[in-house]
């Protein structure tokens, strides 16, 4: 499902409202990064229009004054399509298409429209499909529905309908709606097969005690370019948002020798349809169980503090607000000054450019540094009748020493917490 022509450079007015407790600057800053996303659809955006309100328009969302002007803007400027950066209830999209005579979508359809673009494997596909789907079903209408309701009961002129010709009836709305349904089902299913599948792997990457690195961040923040540099992965990297959809884990090896499974995961946005979330939940647990965030945010940004928060609140929404987290400033090749102030209004984060390459080092030692201090170095002591229990302390850990005495072995181990609980019988400081 397509909710942008593409087969033309379609003409876009955008619509923004301000309410308590924004600003008209709040206002603009987002109609920019609509018009990016809009771009990003194949899409020009010819005009913008605003408007102040208290609180959303039930019927229309702007008010019946603003709905006529946008009227005549799109006429003045031949224009095919009104995009609004507010969700639209159904309601109110509907009403606004007749008044306008032409198609009325919201910020969220352009997102589910440019990830429909750039999903590349069978799993984003299906991911984007569901959330599409989901968007689309409350939205669901057809022409002459309530005449199809009616003909089940009553014929033409209030009539009782011919015999044979009575009963409930189906609408062509009802079919729509139940084959939707289906096929949300499948794909639900079938993506649920697909998360199981990659718990596995996950947990096989546990026992292997490498641990896990999620690279998260604003899309367009240089997450892939970041992801090549650190690994020699060599993966596609655009200058375009949500040029990543699909996630991509590669081995990092740390200073001290340690493995390290870095994940690169798709970018976030403000207003992050919640379809989009859902659909991408199974995609998401790669974050929610890491054992560190690295947060790449671009300093040569127009609101890389705004970015910032943004991406905390859809971690918070995908339950990994808890997880530490390493704020990288990236472009400081472009910042300039900037990228200072960032790092120092955020102790412990690292100043980067993933393109040229410039503090990366710093930034692989602090990653280092920050894992290492998740783990606790804790002394064993475990009697020879239990080599299983030695055995797994360095599959499990990172064995620093190991004596054998008269009737044991002495050994001191870098564990994390979890695997500290499980070896608490033979620890003994």
């Amino acid at each position: 499902m397509t909710l942008i022509e593409r087969s033309f450079r379609e003409r876009i007015v955008l619509v923004g409202v301000t309410m308590p407790p924004s600003n008209v600057e709040e206002t603009e800053a987002h109609l920019d990064e609509l018009a990016l996303l809009i771009d990003t659809a194949g899409a020009d955006v010819v005009a913008r229009v605003l408007q102040r309100r208290d609180a959303p328009d039930p019927a229309t969302f702007v008010g019946k004054g603003k709905a006529a002007e946008l009227v005549e803007v799109c006429l003045d400027v031949d224009a095919d399509t009104v995009v609004f950066d507010d969700e639209l209830s159904p309601a109110q999209s509907r009403n606004l298409e007749k008044l306008l005579g032409r198609t009325a979508i919201d910020r969220t359809a352009v997102i589910l429209d440019i990830f429909a673009q750039n999903a590349r494997t069978g799993e984003g596909k299906a991911q984007v499909e569901l959330a599409q789907l989901r968007y689309r079903l409350p939205r669901l209408r057809g022409r002459g529905t309530q005449l199809s309701r009616q003909a089940g009961a009553m014929g033409a002129g209030g009539a009782r309908a011919p015999i044979g010709s009575r009963g409930p009836g189906e609408t062509q709305l009802e079919v729509d709606r139940r084959r939707l349904l289906a096929r949300i089902t499948r794909l639900e299913a079938e993506l649920e097969r697909l998360s199981q599948t990659r718990r596995t792997q996950r947990r096989a990457r546990t026992r292997g005690r490498n641990r896990n690195l999620s690279i998260v961040g604003y899309t367009n923040a240089g997450k892939s370019t970041l992801l090549n540099r650190l690994t020699h992965a060599g993966v596609l990297v655009e200058d375009r948002l949500f040029a990543t959809l699909d996630p991509r884990a590669r081995r990092l090896d740390l200073p001290g020798g340690e493995a390290v499974v870095v994940s690169d995961t798709v970018g976030f946005v403000r207003k992050l349809p919640h379809q989009l979330v859902e659909a991408f939940r199974s995609t998401l647990e790669v974050v929610a169980e890491s054992d560190l965030l690295l947060h790449v945010v671009d300093a040569a940004g127009p609101d890389p503090e705004g970015q910032r928060v943004a991406v905390r609140a859809v971690l918070e929404e995908i339950g990994a607000g808890e997880v530490p987290e390493l704020l990288a400033f990236n472009k400081v090749d472009r910042a300039g000054p900037e990228a200072k102030h960032l790092v120092e209004a955020h102790p412990g984060s690292v100043a980067i450019s993933a393109l040229s390459g410039e503090g990366v080092d710093e930034l692989v030692r602090t990653v280092a540094v920050r894992l290492r201090a998740l783990e606790a170095v804790v002394e064993l002591v475990v009697p020879y009748e239990r080599g299983d229990v030695v055995a797994a302390l360095h599959r499990e850990g990172e064995v620093l020493v190991e004596a054998h005495e008269a009737e044991s072995t002495r050994l001191r181990a870098r564990l994390d917490r979890a695997a500290v609980e499980r070896f608490r019988p033979f620890v003994v400081a």
